[in-house]
């Protein structure tokens, strides 16, 4: 993936219920994070992710590549950085890194698609992401 087309940065602090009895997170709970990372990128464009639902557009996850560096640890205090890096009619693509201090504890690739309510493929609206 090349050049990102917006990037954006979350801080995030680790939870005792995201951590397993090592209380370090549990790896499905660094999904729910990029989750976050793309949701906060949409707000601060002024784009509210319910809205976009609210007219008939599902952004669903099709393809997520996780590569774990490390462990986070309860009370972490992480630092998500979420990049669009490739715009389609129906497709998004992101890469993540999540860091603690100067240590990648995290980097992922996903594939977004956008369908209706009948679930079949639906052009993207304008998330104004590109101006």
């Amino acid at each position: 993936m090349g050049k990102a087309l917006h990037s954006h940065r979350i801080n995030i602090r680790v939870t005792y219920q995201e951590t397993d009895g090592q209380r370090r997170v549990h790896h499905a709970n660094y999904l729910n994070y990029f989750e976050r990372g793309r949701v906060e990128m949409l707000r601060a464009e002024g784009v509210r992710y319910k809205e976009i639902e609210d007219n008939g557009c599902m952004l669903v996850v099709t393809e997520m590549q996780v590569q774990y560096h490390s462990a986070a640890e309860f009370d972490d205090l992480l630092e998500l950085e979420t990049e669009l890096v490739e715009v389609r009619k129906v497709r998004l693509r992101h890469r993540y890194r999540l860091m603690r201090g100067e240590e990648l504890i995290v980097e992922a690739n996903s594939v977004i698609a956008c369908v209706g309510r009948n679930g079949l493929p639906k052009r993207l609206p304008d998330l104004g992401l590109l101006r």
